[in-house]
């Protein structure tokens, strides 16, 4: 048989053309007996003398060209079915079977650099078709061979037949090509005649998609299924760390890139019609699923990170999604971006309280302080077990003569403490008090306002602080001393003689002092009072907390 559907046409075989009447065929048909098989000569005759059954032939042909174009044009398929691609002024039908006749014979693996373009010109031809043009060529040589004239609905029904058969031409053509090779090929197709799935593109286009996803069917419901039991394997090992669930992760990048290199043109396609591809979103949402779960379940960011980067990549074409993944990365990557400058914030203040010196003239002992806890002699305190500090200084004289100052820390838990006997040595007391306030007295501060927010009351010395105020003492000569409970617009503080004062603003009787070198967590005291100070409307010392 001849290769091409086109030169299976009956007016090919019998040598007709379209202007011959019944009686000229019924001659060729007996001159090509010779031949052909009696079988094709006699339906090659009985469809050109049928006008029902000559309609297809006619559309099927070269309507609208002269008879010797014809036969030349259809000759030169054969010789070289690229050679189309250069042609111009043809009727359009015409040209069309043309084409499609040259996809029949074209070696698609030797031409595949030109088999894009040329699938694009031909859907571009055939989205220009129009039923009119069609009637018109067809009448015009009809009027001549002597057979009635089509009408619109023949035409119209017809050209449905066509189409099926220009896809089945280009789908035939790609499935010569190899498999890799195919995919590539409908994916840029898609893309450019969708705008990047922005457009719906011509009828053609979409019937070859439609075909196309039938043909991957088998190869996405497998992949699919390999990306489910990925997913499962990646949440069983999420308990063991982020170092389990890794290789996972790569795998699954492996196996989503290959589902959707074979389904990119389905999804741009289906984009561009406004349709949702079911297929798509349920893989989408299944990972999107696994990545929320690692992060909410087991903090694993980085891999959370990973797989939300494989949903912007991949799966672009799905706009529902495409919004829950940007927010998903956005919020991500601000926990990332917080992680990382509490991290920078966390080596910061620990390289600010590291601090290392030997204290001592002859006996030398080490004072250490770093995030690992604070150590004197043998005994060392986690930091987060320091419940309290104090510290202080104290003048020394002889005869009113200044002899020096010796200077004195000390820290603790709730069962022991450490006294640091620092002497003159008031350098070093300063560098140590600094950081000592950074590694424990931000957070006792802090404690202390938490507890009086919860309805707790905390003893200074003879002073009894609650959240509203302060307990002081009124002292009396004769008499026992009185408990006095002030608000903290009642007070006011002052510093003398090394110890920190609170007194009633309308009575000098009524104070507590609190001696910075022996009670505990007095600074911590004080440093919440002056930041309440600085604020006159403040009713409640816990109200800091939310400064």
């Amino acid at each position: 048989m001849p290769e091409t559907t086109l030169h299976r046409n009956p007016f090919w075989l019998l040598g007709a053309t379209t202007r011959d009447d019944r009686r000229r065929i019924v001659e060729l048909a007996e001159t090509k007996s010779f031949d052909l098989a009696p079988e094709a000569c006699e339906k090659s005759r009985s469809d050109l003398t049928t006008p029902r059954a000559r309609l297809a032939v006619e559309m099927a042909w070269l309507p609208g060209v002269s008879p010797k174009k014809a036969t030349q044009l259809a000759a030169l398929v054969l010789q070289d079915p690229l050679f189309i691609r250069k042609e111009s002024g043809l009727p359009t039908l015409a040209h069309i079977n043309l084409m499609a006749a040259a996809f029949e014979k074209l070696d698609a693996r030797r031409e595949l650099s030109n088999l894009g373009a040329f699938i694009q010109q031909m859907v571009r031809l055939v989205d220009k078709l129009l039923v009119d043009e069609v009637i018109r060529d067809v009448n015009e040589d009809r009027a001549i061979s002597g057979f009635p004239a089509v009408k619109a609905d023949q035409v119209e029904t017809e050209l449905v037949e066509r189409k099926r058969y220009y896809c089945n031409a280009i789908k035939d053509a790609l499935n010569r090509l190899p498999t890799s090779s195919l995919i590539a090929v409908m994916t840029e197709l898609v893309s450019i005649m969708t705008f990047g799935g922005q457009q719906q593109a011509p009828d053609l286009i979409d019937q070859l998609v439609d075909s196309y996803e039938v043909e991957c069917q088998v190869f996405l419901h497998k992949e699919a299924e390999n990306v489910q039991k990925i997913i499962k394997a990646a949440r069983d090992s999420a308990p063991c760390g982020e170092g389990a669930v890794k290789p996972f992760i790569d795998a699954l990048g492996t196996v989503v890139r290959n589902w959707d290199k074979v389904a990119q043109p389905i999804q741009l396609s289906t984009q561009a019609r406004g349709i949702m591809h079911t297929s798509s979103y349920e893989l989408a949402y299944s990972i999107r699923s696994l990545a929320i779960d690692l992060f909410n379940n087991y903090d694993q960011l980085t891999q959370s990170q990973r797989i939300t980067g494989l949903l912007r990549e991949l799966f672009s074409e799905l706009p529902e999604l495409t919004e829950r993944v940007e927010q998903d990365a956005t919020a991500l990557e601000n926990i990332f971006n917080n992680r990382q400058q509490d991290e920078a914030r966390t080596r910061e203040w620990a390289q600010a309280i590291t601090y290392r010196v030997e204290l001592g003239t002859i006996f030398k002992h080490t004072l250490t302080l770093s995030p690992e806890g604070l150590a004197w002699k043998d005994t060392r305190y986690p930091l987060e077990a320091i419940t309290r500090i104090r510290w202080g200084s104290v003048r020394h004289s002889i005869n009113g003569i200044p002899t020096g100052t010796s200077y004195t820390l000390a820290f603790g838990d709730d069962q022991s403490e450490a006294i640091v006997e620092l002497g003159g040595r008031e350098e070093i007391f300063a560098q140590i008090v600094e950081k000592l306030w950074r590694a424990v007295g931000k957070r006792l501060l802090i404690d202390l306002l938490g507890a009086l927010q919860a309805g707790g009351q905390v003893r200074f010395g003879e002073a009894l602080i609650r959240d509203s105020g302060v307990t002081l003492i009124k002292h009396k000569l004769l008499a026992a001393n009185e408990p006095i409970h002030c608000s903290w617009q009642q007070i006011h503080i002052w510093t003398s003689d090394g110890s920190f004062y609170i007194g009633a603003q309308d009575d000098k009787k009524t104070y507590v002092g609190l001696s910075y070198i022996h009670e505990p967590n007095v600074h911590i005291l004080e440093q919440a009072l002056r930041l309440a100070f600085k604020r006159p409307t403040l009713n409640n010392l816990s109200d800091l907390l939310l400064e």
